[in-house]
C-alpha cells in the first residue's frame, strides 16, 4: 500500500506528518509529491524517511495527486491513500478507511468532516456554507449522498487507480473526481474522520473567494455532465483485471 502527501512548502509540518504515518502503517510506502516548493519540504520529507518525486514547478495538488498515482501504478501498488501534508488530517482514521472500503467493497473511500463521529476544526462559515452547497449539488449530480465533496483524505483502489493515473482533474480535484468517478461507474463510500487545525502556515483560500469558488465548482460539475464515458476505464469494462486484496 502506498500513503501519497502532495506537498507544496510545507516544511515544517512534513516531518511530524511521515512521523505520525509511520506510527500508524510502519510497513506501507510513502511518497512525498514535493510540487515545485520553494522552502525545504523535499530536504524534510527526505530526511524524515519518506521517498520523494519532485515536479519541476508548482503545477497544483490535482497534477501532484496525478504523478503520485501514475508513479503507484509504475511500482505495481493496487491501493493508495491520499491525504494533505498540512497535519490537517489524522494518520489514526487510515485504518477506518480501509477498513470501510473493505467492508463495503467501494472502490474510492473519501475521508467525511460532517459524518457523525467525525470532528472538525479550523474552519471559517464561509466554507462549511460553500461545501454544504457542493455537497447538495455532487449529490444531486451522483444521485448518492456525498457530505464532504472536498476531503483531501481518501483511498482508491484497482482499475479506479488506473482511471485517475490517466484522468485525474486538475482544477477542481476533489469534487470533480467524485463525479468523474461515478459517472464512469465506480462506487464510493464515505468514512467519519477528525480534522485539525494546521500546526503551521495558513490555507490559500481566503473567507471572501469561497463563494467564488463554490460557483466555479459548480459550473465545472454541470459541464462535466457532458463528458462522454471513457469505454477504457469504465467500471464494468469487460477487460477489467481483478482487483488484488487490500
Amino acid at each position: 500500500m502506498l500513503l501519497l502527501l502532495p506537498a507544496y512548502n510545507e516544511a515544517l509540518n512534513i516531518p511530524g506528518v511521515i512521523r505520525e504515518c509511520r506510527a500508524v502503517l510502519p510497513d506501507a510506502t510513502l511518497l512525498v509529491v514535493n510540487d515545485g516548493s520553494r522552502d525545504e519540504t523535499a530536504a524534510a520529507a527526505r530526511a524524515a524517511g519518506a521517498m520523494v518525486l519532485d515536479l519541476p514547478c508548482n503545477l497544483g495538488v490535482g497534477p501532484a495527486v496525478q504523478a503520485g498515482l501514475q508513479w503507484a501504478l509504475e511500482h505495481g501498488y493496487d491501493c493508495v491513500v491520499r491525504l494533505d501534508a498540512d497535519g490537517q488530517h489524522d494518520p489514526a482514521d487510515i485504518p477506518a478507511l480501509l477498513k470501510c472500503q473493505r467492508e463495503t467493497g467501494a472502490d474510492f473511500v473519501t475521508g467525511s468532516r460532517f459524518l457523525p463521529g467525525a470532528t472538525f476544526s479550523g474552519s471559517s462559515r464561509f466554507r462549511r456554507f460553500g461545501n454544504r452547497c457542493l455537497a447538495q449539488l455532487l449529490s444531486l449530480i451522483c444521485n448518492t449522498r456525498i457530505t464532504d465533496p472536498t476531503s483531501g483524505l481518501w483511498c482508491v483502489r484497482g482499475r479506479l487507480l488506473s482511471y485517475f493515473a490517466a484522468a485525474y482533474p486538475s482544477e477542481y480535484p476533489e469534487p470533480e473526481a467524485i463525479a468523474l468517478l461515478r459517472r464512469q461507474g465506480y462506487t464510493l463510500a464515505e468514512c467519519p474522520v477528525h480534522v485539525r487545525p494546521r500546526a503551521f502556515g495558513v490555507s490559500s483560500i481566503r473567507p471572501l473567494a469561497v463563494p467564488y469558488f463554490a460557483l466555479r465548482v459548480g459550473l465545472t460539475l454541470i459541464a462535466d455532465r457532458m463528458r462522454p464515458v471513457d469505454p477504457r476505464h469504465a467500471a464494468n469494462a469487460t477487460c477489467a483485471p481483478p482487483l488484488q486484496p487490500l
